[in-house]
């Protein structure tokens, strides 16, 4: 195997040697959107906010790409 060439592939390790599938969500930019939903709003759990975050999803057709981290937030924030 030590003489396979290397080839560029759809997945990759992450900086702590975890797998990270192509196809799953990108859960760095997840963290901080919760971290900073949390801290704009620490009367409320992280199971109302990530809730309050699925619910912008199914607004947006159940889809959170192409909306702006920041945007994400304040929609949230509106339904919280």
């Amino acid at each position: 195997e030590k003489s396979l060439p290397k080839t560029s592939s759809c997945s990759s390790l992450n900086p702590s040697g975890i797998f990270v599938s192509p196809y799953a969500l990108n859960l760095s930019s997840f963290t901080k959107l919760i971290k900073r939903l949390q801290e704009r709003h620490p009367e409320f759990s992280r199971d109302e906010i990530v809730e309050a975050v699925q619910e912008v999803r199914k607004i947006n057709k159940g889809v959170l790409s192409g909306l702006a981290i920041s945007s994400i937030e304040e929609k949230s924030s509106a339904i919280l």
